[in-house]
């Protein structure tokens, strides 16, 4: 245990916040994208083959994270990471060129992307010294920053302000947050005597590992599908309209917050292992509602129980693979990020092309094959007893 986890919560809040500056950041872009679209100038095909960019940022940080991850400081990665996010939000929001885009939506592929490996890391280490479950509670730090974020940038439109402008603030004001709380992060907690050794790339890609990445994979293609064809699924397939198209994904977005605040309590009485297949097995059952008998009432109802099993799928394999035995809690946590990113790159456009070729309501079956297969591969996984505080 490093020092830097001896009080259990301020560390924790460290890590929320970092947490939080992601979704807010995110939220606020997100939210100012018809805005940022008219900066540019382009039509909306054009803006969604620009908006792939960030797509080649990603691999980047996959790159350099798995580089770097165990062999630089968690928190320093994390606090760089951060800093990149909080400078290039504003500057991308305030693109007015095409090129200015590109080279803004990159670098926060490059930063978002860099960010999720050491947070998660850090997160594992801050669990592992309260002994009990929290990962969850960080995520759902994320999905608050998300809300938060996409508010803001509801009432800078609403209120003349311009996004670079609206970035700005929030960027100003969620980085003096982190200057101020940047030294009660806690460090990953590796080992002492690991800290100079230089493991070969291929010895952290144990059997486990892949097997929680493939598992991360398929949950990842289920949850970007879900986040980006339930209001197509409403408004266009049933004909229900945007408005009715929005409140769908409205009510996935809240069901995964939700899910996220209490997930903590149910890992903590059931065992992640137990938790996870019962979550993909929630997250099957949403889908099969969803598609059963397609209509309004089991639309909205179906993708709302989809957001609840989904939502701490992800986490709880973070958790497992932070915790790996002579694994470094980051090197366990880059390989889940290495299997969940295709896994949301993904969703989109296998959905899409699925549904050409036959339908929506017969392409959105493959988030029930992806959940199942998924439910079954988590018989496999193995799960040691959950860390807990000597001083408990």
């Amino acid at each position: 245990m490093t020092t830097a986890t001896r009080s259990g919560s301020p560390p924790r809040l460290a890590v929320s916040l970092v947490f939080v500056i992601l979704g807010a950041t995110q939220g606020g872009w997100m939210a100012r994208i018809p805005a940022i679209r008219d900066q540019v100038g382009v039509d909306t095909a054009r803006w969604g083959l620009l908006s792939s960019s960030s797509a080649a940022g990603d691999l980047v940080a996959i790159v350099l994270i798995t580089l770097l991850i165990g062999r630089v400081s968690s928190r320093l990665l994390s606090l760089a990471a951060a800093a990149l996010v909080l400078l290039n939000a504003p500057v991308l929001a305030g693109a007015s060129t095409v090129p200015a885009l590109v080279v803004g939506l990159t670098m926060w592929g490059v930063g978002a992307t860099f960010l999720a490996t050491p947070v998660n890391a850090l997160a594992v280490a801050v669990e592992r010294h309260q002994g009990r479950p929290l990962m969850s509670g960080f995520h759902a730090s994320y999905s608050c920053g998300v809300l938060a974020g996409g508010a803001l940038g509801t009432l800078a439109a609403a209120t003349g302000i311009s996004p670079g402008a609206q970035m700005a603030i929030s960027s100003g004001v969620l980085g003096a947050l982190l200057l101020a709380w940047a030294g009660r992060l806690p460090e990953e907690g590796v080992p002492e005597e690991r800290k100079e050794e230089r493991r070969p790339l291929r010895h952290r890609f144990t059997p486990q590992l892949v097997l929680l990445a493939s598992i991360a994979f398929l949950a990842s293609f289920v949850e970007g599908a879900a986040s980006q064809w339930s209001s197509v699924f409403t408004a266009d397939f049933l004909g229900e309209g945007s408005a009715l198209g929005a409140a769908t994904y409205t009510c996935f977005s809240v069901a995964i917050l939700v899910a996220r605040l209490l997930g903590d309590r149910f890992v903590a009485r059931l065992g992640r292992g137990t938790f996870v297949r019962l979550s993909l097995l929630t997250t099957a059952l949403g889908a099969a509602l969803v598609l059963a008998r397609p209509g309004l009432p089991l639309a909205i109802a179906g993708f709302t129980v989809t957001g609840l099993g989904i939502a701490c799928v992800l986490p709880a394999l973070i958790a497992l693979a932070g915790r790996q035995p002579g694994v470094p809690a980051g090197e366990g946590v880059s390989v889940i990020t290495i299997g969940q990113w295709p896994g949301f790159l993904m969703a989109g456009p296998a959905v899409g092309l699925l549904a050409g070729a036959a339908s929506l309501r017969v392409a959105l079956l493959s988030l029930i094959v992806a959940a199942l297969g998924a439910a079954v591969l988590s018989r496999w996984v193995a799960v040691g007893p959950e860390p807990v505080h000597a001083g408990r």
